[in-house]
């Protein structure tokens, strides 16, 4: 699907809205101690981050895992972002699918607190990367 520039530019700052929104959801659902909840809003902010990224790249966004592998080949291994950064979108969709889907699996406190510093500093860095490309 090809976008118009403008088409594109309020996909992003709506993508960007969105993941801002289910940012601030995770402290209601950690507060609770609803983990498997807070693992699944952790990954769909993200989620938008990387989408409106995917999209100001004129990348297609298509599928979650799809996504995950475009960031990777995109802005990963171009190393406009960390291995580290990747790994942890990787194991933030791993993180909700297990949560979302497996009856077997309970997702912990400890799964989701150990991701909520790293995954706030990269949305926010992806935010300041599409800010900058656009100047």
């Amino acid at each position: 699907m090809s976008l118009k520039q403008e088409e594109r530019d309020v996909i992003v700052i709506l993508e960007l809205e969105k993941s801002a929104k289910t940012l601030a959801q995770v402290s209601i659902m950690t507060q609770n101690g609803v983990w498997e909840m807070a693992a699944n809003r952790l990954y769909y902010a993200l989620y938008h981050a990387v989408s409106a990224l995917l999209i100001n790249g004129h990348h297609e966004v298509g599928t979650h895992r799809g996504a995950v592998n475009k960031f990777s080949l995109f802005y990963v291994k171009k190393g406009i972002f960390t291995p580290e950064e990747g790994r942890l979108y990787s194991q933030l969709q791993q993180l909700r699918e297990d949560g979302d889907y497996n009856c077997a699996i309970d997702v912990s406190k400890e799964d989701v607190e150990q991701k909520i510093l790293p995954t706030t500093l990269l949305i926010e860095k992806i935010r300041e990367f599409i800010k900058t490309e656009k100047a």
